[in-house]
């Protein structure tokens, strides 16, 4: 690990309460007791202080988070809290459900431990996520239903989306207004889908033209530009822009120079791999299991399956990338992506043709906002949409609002 801080992918349920397509987990029935998580966190503290690392985030998600107790948490919380005190170390959570199991029950924790915030998935149109005895559009309703009462609850939540065909053949205008209009979200991710895990007709279905999802990306650009640049956060394309404009954005983790580097995932059984990807699914890429070893940091350094990870960006990028002019900022893109669809991690990310449409698209946006910003108070109108109206138009509150806790590693 690197740096003065890293990130711990937790899984301390197994188990899933509904029955979506495309995961890319192999669902268990596997809880983490507060004895186990004692003993994890109490590692994960020695290795923080072997490499002196000072901060670490937990970023809580499963299977399903919502299965576990809300009391559970609430001993959890003072646990971790505890031993981080005593080790003189900070230790900060982030939350990632598919909000189905929520109930007012969760705000209190909600509150205490993840400061407001939850992070949440949702696709549209949603053709993937169903519930076990239920259509997608159940699923829908009870998703709809719950983040609605979340919000009038005063909860923040952040949504992360996954294209499908039907989303790209709706149109960016669509699917913008679903989730801003509609649903009221004012900070939302986008990420490429990819068919982990076992295979099945759905995640076939996931390889989308690349070229009409890149054409999607920079149509979505422009829309938020035209109805929510400076009040909605949508990544990854703010913090690319924020990337080229002043060098301030925060990617995520598939665009890190090593996902090695950042952070490593447990579940519930105490496995460790990279992500919450390779944990649920790939037991050849796995580390070792924290409950079976003394030393996490030896763990890692003697690992051969981590090793492929650390190795990975010295073999992919001379031969794929080293020419590349936005080689700085995605050092070759996605492992798990990259594996899911050509069975190895050793190639390049395959959505690199996307990926380098969103940067040239960011970057050209970027270029005339700098251009702008000579004017204050004015904001920037992309190209076809400057004829509907005036070009320079008064804008309120600050640009590129900081995102509301949307957890940067990826996770559908």
């Amino acid at each position: 690990m690197m740096g003065n801080h890293f990130s711990i992918i937790l899984l301390p349920t197994n188990k899933c309460n509904v029955n979506c397509e495309y995961c890319f987990e192999d669902k268990t029935d596997d809880r983490m007791s507060l004895v186990q998580l004692s003993d994890v966190i109490n590692k994960a503290l020695d290795h923080m202080e072997r490499a002196n690392i000072a901060a670490l985030t937990i970023h809580w998600q499963g299977g399903e988070i919502m299965t576990m107790p809300v009391e559970w948490f609430e001993r959890a919380y003072d646990l971790i809290q505890n031993a981080a005190a005593s080790r003189g170390k900070l230790i900060d959570h982030g939350l990632q459900s598919n909000m189905i199991g929520y109930n007012s029950r969760w705000n209190p924790i909600i509150e205490r431990m993840f400061d407001n915030s939850v992070g949440t998935s949702m696709d549209f149109p949603n053709v993937h996520r169903k519930l076990f005895n239920g259509s997608s559009t159940d699923y829908t309703r009870i998703w709809n239903y719950n983040v609605q009462t979340a919000l009038d609850a005063g909860i923040r939540i952040g949504v992360i989306a996954v294209p499908n065909q039907a989303t790209l053949d709706t149109g960016a205008e669509k699917f913008y207004s679903y989730f801003v209009d509609e649903v009221g979200i004012n900070s939302f991710q986008v990420n490429t889908p990819f068919p982990g895990g076992e295979q099945n007709d759905a995640k076939r279905s996931l390889g989308l033209d690349v070229d009409q999802l890149g054409q999607f990306f920079a149509d979505l650009t422009d829309v938020w530009l035209e109805r929510g640049y400076g009040t909605v956060a949508l990544g990854p394309i703010d913090e690319l822009i924020k990337t080229f404009t002043d060098a301030s954005g925060s990617l995520p983790c598939i665009w890190q120079s090593n996902c090695a580097d950042e952070f490593i995932s447990i579940d519930a059984r105490g496995f460790v791999a990279q992500c919450d990807c390779w944990v649920t699914s790939y037991p050849e890429y796995f580390f070792g299991n924290i409950y079976e070893t003394d030393n996490l940091t030896r763990m890692l350094a003697e690992s051969r399956a981590r090793r492929k990870f650390v190795e990975r960006p010295a073999m992919v990028i001379p031969q794929d990338c080293i020419e590349c002019e936005y080689l700085s900022l995605c050092h070759g893109g996605c492992p798990v992506r990259t594996f899911t669809f050509s069975g190895t991690m050793f190639e390049k990310d395959p959505y690199c043709h996307v990926y380098l449409a969103m940067f040239r698209k960011a970057e050209e946006v970027a270029a005339k906002l700098s251009g702008q910003r000579a004017r204050p108070g004015y904001k920037f109108i992309p190209k076809g949409l400057a004829d509907k109206r005036n070009s320079a138009v008064q804008i309120d509150g600050p640009p590129f609002p900081g995102r509301l806790n949307l957890v940067q590693i990826e996770r559908r």
